[in-house]
């Protein structure tokens, strides 16, 4: 097995003082499960949709041990193809340019503990933080491209790859961080986004819905929120949701725009970067979670919605 990858170029800065000095204060895990419970929605509004109200403390669920792991992805599908579960859990390392390994967990509690199931070895390097898994696939933005791919668990090759037109990539409209995050995949309830700018959008933060199966765009939404004056964002209920900053302590999710209604508005609910590294923010509708990479640390964040 090779040794861990250099950083790459994209790493925007070196070690901050902000982050180094990062407060690494514990809370006790009891505690974390009883604030994550509370969170969580009751059975009798689960299949609701809302509007985004409160996000609650982190819950730390690994760590990353090498340089390779300072930036990734972790999820889980919400609408698994057997023989996979909701239990299963994916990740990817990204640090790296030839970013191939998808580590298969036969739950989140395995992934806590360091070793996989089994390694996905992906026919095409992987670009970035913007996968997601959905429906027995992985869908992944393709290194150096403008595509959008999809990799079949079961079958382990590419069943569908598509270009996103005009879609910058690879620098051109990251979000703030950096990270080559241009192109981001998203499912929430109403099914697969992909978050994107184009020259035409002048930067600003392009939402197309995809049909899972061929990655066709169905629709798509031009918004006025600047992509690289955002950290990160995330799809509830067909609202796209952006968060303030990647680095500072209490950010803020900042904005909202209703694909419904196609306007956009200003937020403040508080968000907490506990370790001062915002990579990867995925919302999952099955775990009614938010899935995060923070500085090395797999998390993931209660949320609460208005009931609808």
């Amino acid at each position: 097995v090779p040794g861990p990858a250099a950083a790459p170029r994209w790493e925007p800065q070196p070690l901050s003082y902000q982050e180094l000095q990062s407060e690494r204060s514990e809370v006790p895990v009891s505690r974390l499960l009883e604030e994550a419970a509370l969170g969580r929605p009751g059975k009798e509004d689960s299949a609701g949709c809302g509007q985004l109200l409160w996000v609650g403390e982190p819950v730390v669920f690994g760590r990353a041990d090498s340089i390779a792991g300072k930036y990734g992805v972790w999820m889980k599908d919400p609408e698994p193809v057997p023989p996979f579960t909701r239990d299963n859990t994916w990740r990817v390392d990204t640090v790296g340019t030839e970013v191939r390994q998808l580590f298969q967990y036969e739950e989140a509690e395995q992934l806590a503990r360091g070793y996989p199931a089994k390694v996905h070895i992906l026919p095409r390097p992987l670009e970035s933080t913007g996968a997601v898994i959905y429906r027995g696939g992985l869908f992944f933005q393709p290194r150096q491209s403008r595509s959008v791919a999809r990799y079949d668990l079961r079958g382990e090759s590419i069943t569908a790859e598509r270009e996103i037109p005009g879609a910058g990539y690879h620098g051109q409209y990251p979000y703030s961080w950096g990270g080559y995050t241009d192109i981001d995949l998203a499912v929430d309830e109403t099914g697969l986004w992909v978050i994107y700018s184009t020259e035409k959008a002048r930067g600003a933060i392009v939402l197309s819905k995809l049909d899972p199966e061929t990655l066709e765009i169905r629709r798509t939404w031009e918004t006025n929120i600047r992509k690289r004056g955002v950290a990160n964002s995330f799809l509830i209920c067909g609202t796209l949701y952006t968060v303030s900053s990647y680095s500072a302590p209490n950010a803020t999710i900042n904005f909202a725009y209703d694909t419904a209604t196609g306007t956009s508005r200003a937020l403040s609910i508080p968000f907490e970067n506990r370790f001062r590294y915002l990579s990867m923010l995925d919302y999952n509708p099955a775990e009614r979670q938010l899935f995060a990479w923070d500085s090395f640390n797999m998390v993931t964040y209660p949320v609460r919605l208005s009931r609808p």
